[in-house]
């Protein structure tokens, strides 16, 4: 918020499957952006630059996720037909919270420990993370993801 200084508004309801999406920056070089879906925990990584269009390129990047994930592109395409339409919020959900920042130590253990440092592989790799949030369902944001994307239900 700081880079793109957007309007802020109070909380709205997302039109989207998937629903609201929280952000942070990753200060590496270069610099990544983690996107997290609060309601599947489904992260995206991508590239933070240029900040000031990168709500315009997440839908392709989340594409990318969805897709590596085997949601039918049906499915991928009408999730992205809805996300038209941004609004900023600030951080409302702290479980999410804590989730960004697993997920960000996660991420550098990848990239120093094992060389994994392509955004659209390190999201895959995080998806597979069991998240405590999601113990009474599907347990890891690729299988949650999953459920709604492709059920239409979630648990």
């Amino acid at each position: 918020l700081d880079r793109i200084k957007p309007d802020v508004q109070g909380s709205v309801d997302g039109t989207t499957i998937l629903g609201d999406w929280y952000a942070t920056a990753l200060f590496w070089k270069p610099q990544l952006a983690l996107l997290v879906n609060e309601r599947t925990l489904l992260p995206v990584i991508m590239p933070l630059a240029p900040a000031t269009n990168l709500a315009q390129r997440f839908p392709d990047a989340l594409a990318q996720v969805l897709l590596e994930l085997d949601i039918e592109l049906d499915k991928v395409k009408s999730e992205l037909e809805k996300m038209g339409q941004v609004t900023y919020c600030k951080t409302s959900n702290r479980s999410v919270l804590g989730i960004m920042n697993q997920f960000t130590f996660q991420a550098e253990s990848y990239r120093d420990h094992f060389g994994l440092v392509e955004p659209l592989a390190l999201s895959v790799k995080l998806a597979g993370t069991p998240c405590s949030p999601l113990y009474k369902g599907a347990i890891c944001p690729d299988l949650a993801v999953r459920e709604v994307m492709t059920e239409g239900i979630f648990h």
